[in-house]
């Protein structure tokens, strides 16, 4: 790895609520993720991403936070914390945690102020409107929230409405308050001093808003992060942009090149391209590829695009948030397929890929029955959207139900339909299997990166279904027609890796199986 090592670090996204449970409640904690670092030390991560952990009443699983400086009782303790970041250290991996810095919980100190003292400070540290309409009785604006519903609740007692642009649990900061940015700072040295390595920054655009809170051209945002005009007029403002130089220059006083990788949830690649640089962010999620479609076409453009906006970027596939992509890519075995594929392709190329958990299984999105789906987005659309419970199912560690290996009690969600053909367990002892298939393409790509790869990409003259490209000595073909396909490559050269069985070197051809990635080394 170089240097500084969040340049081409791998990093595993870990839901904490589905990770692994050690005290039988049915929730992951943190003892659970401690007892599983093994798992990711060997699968050749470098970095773990916790999601939050902090108390917090659960309206959005963790997203709504009380106290940022503590550890939510369901998920363990301060020591708790402590005794995994240094376990997690002891095994070479960096931690990341998340904060979430657009707003609170409502249970939150500050906001309990707020709506119980209109003429307390904190009110100002929060964003309340009077109503339209002869007794403001009507919301501000026509505002909606990204879970559905309107973005503003009235329950103050001078009738005063306030926002939030996700659940009414979450109701959003002020961040033209000093108060806001001092005291996110100090959250962030409480954490930096404890010993972690960065910080994943939630939906990092949003913070500032339209400052005169107008209305929307559209009357409601499109649905869940998607790229509506009206994002952009609510938020993905320049202002933020001066909290993330804050931010940078705070963990630029700290040893062990602390970083800062934020949630810019749009796909324009030029504006989330802002948000990153020596004095900003290290690092921004690129979407883009989650957008794209399977197929070569496709692909190369996000690639394309992608490499000439970042140095270097990301690579995003799946997250707690998104369908899962074996999922998108046509489910079961096909969709494996292609996903190993496509992140074969990924992580040969300069950046950062961000895997989420059970994405080294396999799993395919889990169909929730409706009476168990917790997640506000489908509470608060009355089930028009279904929501994201079904990327969220707990990891099967075990092939015995009912708990396999996650829970001894019952679990919070239900386990998908996939947990006992695509357990750890169940898969070690194949070689073929997803989860050794990732094994062997994350140490390939770690013994590459120790040869020192140039940066330099070159994408390839190929046909249409192929997508190639060159890094110094290494070549990538990916194949997403549906029948082998040759492709010449230069004499000598050795097959390092295929994601299928049925890739072949002759001579001057390599024989890529269909919806396959092969990885080999060719005469610079």
């Amino acid at each position: 790895m170089s240097k500084q090592w969040w340049r081409d670090a791998v990093v595993y996204e870990v839901y904490v609520r589905s990770f692994a449970d050690s005290s039988g409640d049915g929730v992951g904690d943190l003892e659970g993720i401690r007892s599983h670092l093994p798992h990711l030390a060997t699968l050749g991560v470098d970095a773990v991403w916790l999601t939050p952990f902090y108390p917090s009443p659960q309206a959005d699983h963790g997203y709504d936070v009380a106290d940022y400086r503590d550890v939510e009782p369901v998920f363990g303790t301060l020591a708790e914390f402590d005794r995994l970041l240094s376990e997690a250290h002891g095994l070479g991996l960096k931690v990341i945690v998340d904060i979430v810095p657009n707003h609170t919980s409502s249970a939150h100190p500050w906001f309990r102020q707020a709506l119980a003292d209109p003429s307390s400070s904190a009110r100002s540290r929060y964003v309340f409107r009077d109503g339209k309409g002869p007794r403001g009785e009507e919301p501000p604006n026509n505002w909606h929230s990204v879970f559905g519903g309107s973005a503003w609740t009235r329950e103050s007692p001078d009738g005063q409405w306030y926002l939030h642009m996700f659940d009414e649990g979450q109701p959003d900061l002020d961040w033209t308050n000093r108060e806001v940015h001092e005291e996110f700072l100090s959250i962030l040295r409480f954490w930096l001093d404890r010993g972690v390595d960065g910080f994943r920054i939630d939906v990092a655009h949003s913070l500032y808003r339209h400052p005169e809170l107008a209305d929307a051209p559209v009357g409601e945002i499109g649905g869940l992060f998607t790229d509506d005009v009206t994002e952009t007029h609510i938020w993905d403002q320049d202002e933020v942009l001066e909290v993330y130089e804050e931010w940078r220059a705070l963990l630029d006083t700290y040893p062990g090149d602390r970083m800062l990788v934020g949630e810019v949830f749009l796909f324009d690649v030029a504006r989330i391209a802002r948000y990153v640089g020596d004095t900003r962010l290290h690092q921004a999620f690129n979407f883009t590829v989650m957008k794209a479609e399977w197929g070569a076409k496709g692909l190369r453009a996000v690639v394309e695009q992608a490499l000439a906006a970042f140095s270097p970027g990301t690579w995003v596939l799946s997250n707690h948030d998104l369908v899962r992509h074996v999922t998108r890519y046509g489910g079961g075995d096909l969709g494996r397929r292609r996903g190993l594929a496509v992140s074969a392709l990924l992580y040969g190329l300069p950046g950062s890929p961000y895997l989420y958990q059970g994405e080294e299984l396999g799993l395919d999105e889990s169909d929730v029955p409706l009476d168990r789906r917790e997640d506000p987005v489908f509470l608060r659309t009355n089930g028009e959207q279904p929501g994201r419970d079904g990327c969220r199912t707990p990891i099967p560690w075990t092939a015995e139900p009912p708990g396999f290996g996650f829970t001894t009690g019952d679990p919070w969600l239900p386990f998908g339909d996939d947990a006992q053909a695509l357990a750890v367990a169940a898969q070690e002892d194949d070689p073929s299997s997803v989860l050794n298939t990732y094994r062997r393409l994350l140490a390939g790509r770690r013994a590459l990166l120790a040869e020192g790869l140039p940066e330099q990409v070159e994408l390839l003259d190929t046909d249409e279904d192929v997508l190639a490209y060159r890094r110094g000595s290494f070549l990538a073909v990916l194949n997403t027609a549906g029948e082998p396909v040759q492709v010449p490559v230069t004499a000598g050269a050795v097959l390092l890796e295929a994601t299928a069985d049925g890739a072949a070197l002759e001579g001057e051809l390599v024989t890529v199986p269909p919806a396959a990635t092969v990885w080999l080394r060719a005469e610079a």
